[in-house]
C-alpha cells in the first residue's frame, strides 16, 4: 500500500474508494455464486455423460468382444457436423452443443457380421456422448477460468482493498484529530502568553 497523506483530501479519497469497493463487492460475490452454481451444473452433466456411456458399454458386454475381430467402422460412421452455439452464462460466453449430425452408412448384409448394426448403434451413441463431453469440458474450462478471476477479485476487495481503506481512514482521522488538538493547545498557549504580556505592561 502506498504511503497515505494525513490530509482532509486524502480522507475524502479513501472514503470514496471504500464506498466504491463496498458497492461493487456484492455484485462480485453474486457473480461468484452464479459461476459456482454453473460449474456444479456442468460437472453434473459431465458425470451424467460418463454414467450413460458406462451403461451403454455395460449393456453390450456379452458381444463387445466381437470388436476384436478388427472390423473397421470408419467407412460406416462419422460425424458430419456439430451445431455449437454461443451462450452467455453469468457474464461468460460458453459453447453450447445443439445437435450432433452423424453420417451412418448401412453395410451390405452379405459382407457384414450380424452384430454390425447393433455395434453401429452403440458407437453412434458413444460418439454423440463424446461430442457432448468435449463441449461440456470447454464450458467447464471457460467457467472455471472466470470463477478463478472473480474469486481473486472478491478476495482482493474483502481481504486487501476494503481493510486498507478502513485502516487508512482510521489513521488519517487520528492524525487529523491529533493535529487539531495540537493546534488548540498552541492557540491556548499563545493566548496565555498574550495575556501575560498585557498584564506585565
Amino acid at each position: 500500500m502506498a504511503k497515505v497523506k494525513n490530509t482532509k483530501n486524502e480522507l475524502k479519497a479513501q472514503r470514496d474508494s471504500l464506498k466504491r469497493y463496498e458497492r461493487y463487492l456484492p455484485t462480485l460475490q453474486l457473480k461468484k455464486q452464479q459461476l459456482q452454481a454453473e460449474v456444479r451444473q456442468v460437472e453434473h452433466k459431465l458425470d451424467e455423460c460418463a454414467r450413460r456411456e458406462q451403461e451403454l458399454v455395460s449393456g453390450c458386454e456379452c458381444w463387445i468382444g466381437m470388436f476384436a475381430d478388427g472390423v473397421d467402422f470408419a467407412p460406416w460412421l462419422s460425424v458430419r457436423a456439430l451445431r455449437v452455439e454461443s451462450q452467455n452464462v453469468a457474464g461468460v460466453t460458453i459453447p453450447v452443443l445443439r445437435t450432433v449430425d452423424i453420417d451412418r452408412t448401412e453395410a451390405p448384409l452379405s459382407s457384414s457380421p450380424p452384430w454390425h448394426d447393433d455395434a453401429l448403434d452403440l458407437m453412434a451413441e458413444i460418439l454423440r456422448l463424446f461430442c457432448e463431453r468435449r463441449v461440456l469440458a470447454e464450458q467447464l474450462r471457460f467457467l472455471g477460468e472466470e470463477l478463478r478471476i472473480t474469486n481473486q477479485r472478491v478476495n482482493l476487495f474483502e481481504r486487501v482493498k476494503i481493510p486498507e481503506c478502513k485502516d487508512a481512514i482510521r489513521k488519517i482521522r487520528i492524525a487529523l484529530g491529533d493535529a487539531m488538538t495540537l493546534d488548540v493547545a498552541r492557540g491556548k498557549i499563545a493566548k496565555g502568553r498574550a495575556v501575560e504580556q498585557e498584564t506585565s505592561r
